[in-house]
């Protein structure tokens, strides 16, 4: 089939083109690069052309857009994936936050508790000295008390002293 289409083209070689056709295509053609080789001009077939592009195409295109749907759906999992992990890694922070706030709520109980304790042992400092002042009051009050006595005591003595004392009678 090819081969027909290839023949119905028209001839593809320099020689067996018209005259005509030689002018038309060396119009389309780009001027020739000068360069210090000799470059030989070649008219190729446009329809030809044409040809081996699409076959070129046809046999290369679909294994490209597989390849392309392929990537495509490689990279949209790929952000999904990246999705899934960020929220793991969210998760895993939030994990530690929590850990953290527990062990703070646990420290913050430990601490209330030494609180606790230490009024409770303020309290009881406070009503043991409470009583030793109370005692203390009481004891010296009994001291001062009996030290009275021993003088009221030693003032007894003393007058009954003085009242055994003989004194001499009174001349009349």
């Amino acid at each position: 089939m090819e081969e027909e289409e290839m023949g119905d083209e028209g001839p593809s070689s320099n020689s067996e083109l018209p005259q005509s056709e030689d002018q038309e295509l060396a119009q389309q053609l780009p001027p020739p690069v000068e360069s210090s080789s000799p470059v030989e001009n070649v008219f190729v077939d446009k329809k030809a052309v044409d040809k081996l592009t699409e076959g070129l195409l046809s046999h290369y295109l679909p294994d490209l857009q597989n390849s392309k749907r392929a990537l495509q759906e490689l990279t949209q999992n790929q952000l999904v994936l990246l999705d899934t992990l960020d929220q793991e890694v969210t998760k895993f922070r939030e994990c530690n936050a929590l850990l953290d706030l527990n062990s703070l709520f646990t420290e913050a109980k430990i601490y209330h508790n030494k609180l606790v304790n230490i009024r409770k042992e303020m309290i009881m400092l406070h009503e043991k000295t409470t009583k030793l002042k109370k005692r203390a009051l009481k004891l010296q009050q009994q001291k001062q008390k009996e030290a009275l006595e021993k003088e009221q005591q030693r003032e007894k003595e003393l007058e009954r002293e003085r009242q055994l004392i003989a004194k001499p009678a009174k001349r009349t």
